[in-house]
């Protein structure tokens, strides 16, 4: 029951496109990621995703439309819904998801992550 200081984690690790795990609640695990460009289409069938944009901005694009987020929005991907993160400039995110949603759910690509560390 330690306080997490967010900024202090991210300064940890400097990898895009890796999440690292730093809380875990209810089946639930809290995560912590650098993006930059453009990641890969995927879905998760059985996981809601929440995406926090804590420094920078992030576009989440849809088959059907793009959503922009800067620095203290969110959006929650529903399950099934197809979707690409893109940080044309870099971003800093937390993501709330079930501890067992597979990084790029169904889609495998040089940017899939097996193991997720915590840090």
């Amino acid at each position: 029951m330690d306080k997490v200081n967010l900024a202090h984690k991210l300064s940890l690790f400097q990898e895009t496109w890796t999440p690292k795990i730093v809380g875990a609640l209810n089946g639930q695990e809290v995560k912590l990621a650098h993006l930059e460009g453009e990641f890969v289409w995927h879905s998760h069938a059985n996981e809601d995703e929440l995406f926090l944009v804590l420094e920078g901005s992030l576009i989440m694009r849809f088959r059907d439309r793009e959503v922009a987020l800067e620095k203290g929005e969110m959006i929650v991907v529903p399950r099934g819904v197809e979707h690409n993160p893109y940080a044309p400039t870099g971003a800093s995110i937390l993501l709330f998801e079930p501890a067992a949603t597979p990084h790029t759910g169904t889609t495998q690509s040089e940017l899939t992550v097996t193991n997720q560390e915590w840090i």
